[in-house]
């Protein structure tokens, strides 16, 4: 954790509505809305490097149909995972939130598949072996039909072409992508799961931080 950036310092970002950051959520919260309004009946939701968890859970405070949700939220910061904690207890869903490494495969065990799959701001802070690998595996993170929110800033170094690419070759078909010409340039993609069912393989290093 030590040679990782300051991530409550970085948290800070969302408090300016201009930010990178603050686009990104409002996005994610928009798709987040239109699968919860178009997924009729019990509905399972995976967060990977969830954070505090702010895209999802405050999306789920303001519905009344809530309480039909099943979130497993992944966030290795134990402070930040606190406080997704304590936020999940006003959404009146069954959430639960771990406090573990999103970049092992065990983590996910009992959460997914899942019908909403969020990898957001995972891919920027990874190597493309790793991107590979962590979109290679999406697939048994989801239900067949699961709709996945990924995101990643177009700078320094776009390489959301190949992003885009590795998951139509992992059976996902592309929604929706949509981007923010503003400091990051951030981008926010939406694909759903078009592939068979596939069990989780635990014992797998899936991705590494590298910031």
């Amino acid at each position: 954790m030590s040679e990782l950036r300051d991530y409550e310092e970085w948290h800070k970002a969302y408090d300016d509505p201009d930010s990178g950051l603050s686009w990104r959520l409002r996005t994610v919260r928009g798709f987040i809305e239109e699968v919860l309004d178009h997924h009729a009946g019990p509905i399972r939701i995976l967060s990977s490097c969830s954070g505090d968890g702010r895209d999802l859970l405050e999306v789920l405070q303001r519905r009344s149909d809530a309480e039909r949700v099943r979130a497993t939220l992944i966030e290795l910061h134990p402070d930040i995972a606190q406080r997704a904690r304590r936020a999940a207890e006003t959404t009146g869903a069954n959430v639960e939130v771990r406090t573990a490494d999103a970049g092992l495969s065990d983590s996910y065990q009992d959460g997914v598949p899942a019908d909403l799959v969020l990898l957001i701001g995972i891919f920027g802070n990874i190597c493309d072996a790793d991107l590979g690998r962590l979109i290679g595996t999406a697939p048994q993170f989801c239900e067949p039909g699961a709709t996945l929110l990924w995101s990643r800033g177009r700078h320094p170094q776009d390489r959301n072409v190949l992003v885009r690419e590795l998951f139509v070759e992992a059976g996902f078909v592309e929604v929706d992508y949509i981007w923010k010409d503003i400091a990051t340039l951030p981008a926010v993609g939406v694909v759903r799961y078009q592939g068979k069912p596939e069990s989780l393989v635990t014992g797998q290093r899936l991705f590494t931080f590298l910031r």
